[in-house]
């Protein structure tokens, strides 16, 4: 019989003294290769990854938490008008004064004063309001100036986080611009735009037709709120034109997410400018892809947080994100002009550049308009 034992560790080292080495374990490693740069759409992903990512997080914590500290708001429906003529203006803001009054007494009644506030402002008698609509987070649609006899007219399309909460923002904006307009009208003198024996009248509208995406979600990464703005805007420039007639001059403005809005529904919109202001993109490549007649107009800040938005678009479980191509581009194609120093917010503050460039195009003087 062979006993057989452990091998000690003599047998081991001769053992391995003996065994023959393995090639494929002594050939060098070859040099990887250097990883290319991530592309920016790569780059987009991951950062858009994050993005969802903590709106997500966001949207669990603070949403539940803030809907159960406050329940919906009541009010009542919206006044039943039928399409405003120049004859029936008077009686359309006189039915949403009224509406936005009942408005804040119940939201007053339901322990609400922030929402109370606002609809109160809104009930007062220098308001003209074309549509007013208390529910949710509110819509309305107010005129600053003489509209019927106007034939200059800006229409403003707000971005995300515009409520009735925070209306008086968007209308400080609107505020200003007819203001500036104002200013601008007297020194044209007996000549008016384009040469004209008369001065220009002018109006600008604050449009809060749609519910804005809030700044800190998901719908603000996409177009479906866009979407769904598109059909009512389109309606509503086509009543103003019912009001103003085919002669006037319609300018649309739209900032930020409005301008994803204004994107949408920009082919075949009767207006003659649309002015793109601190837009994260229009969701079309270009201004042919808009597939309109309207000039295209397109201005960023100096300040602007908005350029360190990703300019591209992806396709993310069904659902596009981003919103492409950079309107102040070259590609792009847009008329581009100065904007100044000024940050996101700072479009229509009084004395910019931007907003004295904005009223130019809204009278039509763009050889006025000072360029990018």
């Amino acid at each position: 019989m062979e006993l057989r034992g452990k091998p000690t560790a003599a047998g081991r080292a001769k053992a391995a003294r003996t065994t023959p080495p393995d090639p494929a374990l002594e050939r060098p490693i070859p040099p990887q290769p250097p990883k290319p740069p991530p592309t920016p759409r790569a780059r987009f992903l991951r950062r858009l990854g994050r993005t969802l990512l903590a709106a997500l997080v966001t949207a669990a914590v603070v949403v539940p938490v803030s809907a159960a500290a406050r329940p919906r708001i009541p009010a009542p429906a919206p006044a039943a008008l039928a399409p405003p003529t120049t004859a029936t203006l008077d009686k359309a803001y006189t039915a949403n004064r009224a509406n936005a009054e009942e408005a804040s007494r119940m939201a007053a009644a339901h322990g609400d004063r922030t929402r109370a506030a606002a609809d109160h402002a809104m009930a007062a008698p220098s308001r003209h309001f074309l549509t007013f609509d208390g529910r949710g987070q509110g819509l309305a649609v107010e005129v600053l100036g003489d509209l019927a006899h106007a034939d200059r007219v800006a229409v403003l399309v707000p971005g995300s986080d515009t409520t009735l909460e925070t209306y008086g923002r968007f209308r400080a904006g609107a505020a200003a611009l007819q203001d500036h307009l104002d200013s601008l009208d007297h020194h044209h003198g007996a000549h008016g735009a384009h040469g004209s024996t008369s001065r220009p009248h002018t109006a600008v509208v604050a449009w809060l037709g749609y519910e804005t995406p809030g700044t800190v979600s998901t719908t603000v990464l996409t177009t479906g709120r866009a979407e769904d703005a598109a059909p009512p805007l389109k309606r509503f420039i086509h009543e103003l034109r019912g009001v103003v007639g085919e002669k006037a001059h319609v300018s649309l403005l739209c900032h930020s997410y409005g301008t994803v809005v204004c994107g949408r529904a920009a082919r075949g919109l009767d207006v003659d400018d649309i002015a793109l202001v601190g837009s994260p993109g229009t969701g079309a490549d270009s201004v042919s892809a808009l597939r309109t007649s309207a000039r295209i107009w397109a201005a960023r800040g100096a300040d602007d947080w908005i350029v360190n938005v990703p300019h591209v678009h992806a396709d993310l479980f069904g659902t596009t994100v981003g919103f492409g191509a950079d309107p102040v581009s070259p590609a792009f194609g847009a008329r581009v002009f100065a904007a100044g120093t000024g940050g996101h917010s700072d479009y229509f503050k009084p004395g910019s550049v931007s907003l004295d460039n904005l009223a130019r195009i809204v009278l039509g003087d763009t050889s006025e308009v000072t360029r990018a």
